[in-house]
């Protein structure tokens, strides 16, 4: 079974369908309807929920982490061990909750078909800000869509919610329910099973490996936010899926000397310190990783696991040599991630294997990493090209060169040629012409709906000349550019 307070309700779930979404349980099991579908894959936000999780403060003491998240794509075996909390959870004693009233008064609100999706978006932010910030509401609302273009008034709910975020029901009971949470903390391996579908819950890293082992046509499901489209765009039952969200071991970051450690599991909300912290770009290219809600959900080790030629992640890893470690019961292997990709959607994961962790070197000296990353639009868009350069310049010459790129190949794929173009050359302008020249060697694209093979190819190339640009005068540096 698992248990998870559905608002300040204790909800116990035995047999119920595994594949079932949060969305829809909301609909059809607990009579709450006012989280709306829209898309069913993620993009329009009119789903958006929060999830409360226990955590800490920066000084060890129990909190409450409030996160906003797809109801869409989220299935109901993660919400084991955690709070739910949807926009009919917000009135409380007759009376708006400060986010719904400030829509009001600053007539957020048009059709209102999408407003119960901003509501909690700007209940998450609320929870989550201290100030007014209009960088932060514009990135806590990028993955809302309002169709009446009312974006206006809602940024303007947006400051004026933060503006008089007093206390609230949440507030008043949040020792008692921080109580209630540790009563409901997960302390066994949990199960629903509906008969013809199921889903595991393990807790630990060595009960993963044992249940992926025993069941090695299981899906694993991290964050879902791909997984679940299996079931809401293409209709497909998953019969045996093993839930890997609450593995705490493999939702660490360790920091060492000479590397950060990622757990596969861990939110790329959660990873953007770390990295942005060594690798500005990396920093940069995360804020524009589709939306706030679905960086709370989707996990790193999952945008490598599916092995999709346009993740923006592996690009920007490749290029930094990460690597990462494989595990198959007690046994693990480590590999460079640009081994991990053979063909289309094919990996030399091997059957009962999973992606533990990944390791990031931390830059050396004299190295200048950038990465950019060509869309349609600037947020909440999947990349034409995503584009990662990591250079090692000493005294005027390339000492080492790593370039990989995305949405050129059926796999993330380093560009082999235009590195040997570079390496052990001046980095001045002839040896960047053919660089330049040489990507069209390293890669053939395809054309689709997103890009013309001559388009990716094109601006590949140019890529390479704008870094090349921006290393000789950073004062123009714009990092991770959108070509629309």
């Amino acid at each position: 079974m698992i248990q998870f307070l559905l608002n300040q309700t204790l909800r116990t779930e035995h047999a119920l369908d595994p594949n079932l979404t949060v969305l829809e349980y909301l609909r059809s099991q607990c009579a709450k309807p006012g989280t709306k579908e829209g898309c069913a894959s993620g993009d329009c936000g009119a789903c958006t929920v929060v999830v409360g999780e226990l955590g800490q403060d920066e000084n060890g003491r129990d909190r409450i982490r409030y996160r906003s998240l797809n109801s869409c794509l989220t299935f109901v075996a993660s919400l084991h061990g955690k709070q739910l909390i949807s926009v009919e959870d917000l009135k409380h004693q007759g009376k708006l909750h400060s986010v719904q009233q400030a829509m009001v008064e600053c007539h957020g609100s048009q059709c209102g078909f999408c407003t119960p999706g901003f509501v909690m978006s700007l209940f998450a932010l609320q929870k989550n800000s201290d100030a007014p910030d209009l960088h932060k509401a514009q990135e806590a609302l990028a993955g809302n869509l309002c169709r009446c273009t009312g974006y206006r008034p809602i940024l303007a709910a947006a400051e004026q919610a933060c503006c008089q975020r007093g206390g609230d029901q949440f507030d008043a009971r949040e020792s008692e329910t921080i109580a209630r949470l540790k009563a409901i903390a997960p302390q066994e391996i949990a199960e629903l099973n509906s008969g013809d579908k199921r889903c595991m819950v393990p807790l630990t890293i060595a009960d993963l490996a044992d249940l992926y082992s025993s069941h090695p046509e299981a899906r694993l499901l991290a964050g879902g936010t791909d997984l679940a489209l299996e079931v809401t765009q293409f209709h497909r039952a998953l019969p045996v899926m093993i839930y890997v969200g609450n593995v705490s071991e493999m939702k660490r970051i360790e920091r060492f000397d000479d590397r950060l450690e990622i757990g596969a599991a861990t939110p790329l909300t959660d990873c953007y310190d770390a990295l942005n912290e060594h690798y500005p770009d990396f920093g940069e290219l995360l804020h524009r990783f589709a939306s706030l809600q679905i960086r709370n959900q989707g996990t790193l080790g999952g945008n490598i696991g599916n092995a999709s030629p346009i993740g923006d992640s592996p690009p920007l890893l490749i290029a930094l040599g990460a690597q990462i470690v494989l595990r198959q019961g007690n046994q693990t292997r480590t590999l460079a991630l640009e081994d991990y990709f053979i063909d289309y959607r094919i990996t030399a994961r091997q059957e009962s294997e999973f992606i533990e962790k990944i390791i990031v070197p931390l830059p050396q000296a004299n190295t200048r990493f950038r990465a950019y990353k060509v869309s349609k639009r600037l947020d909440d868009d999947i990349s034409a090209v995503c584009a990662a350069f990591n250079l090692r310049i000493e005294n005027g010459i390339v000492t080492d060169a790593r370039v990989a790129f995305g949405g050129m190949a059926a796999i993330p794929k380093r560009a082999k040629a235009c590195e040997t173009a570079l390496l052990g050359n001046a980095w001045n302008q002839a040896s960047v012409d053919r660089a330049v020249a040489a990507l069209a060697e390293d890669f053939t694209p395809l054309s689709d709906f997103r890009a013309s093979k001559e388009y990716r190819l094109l601006s590949a190339q140019n890529l390479l000349r704008k870094y090349f640009i921006e290393l000789q005068t950073p004062h123009i540096e714009t990092r991770v550019t959108a070509y629309v």
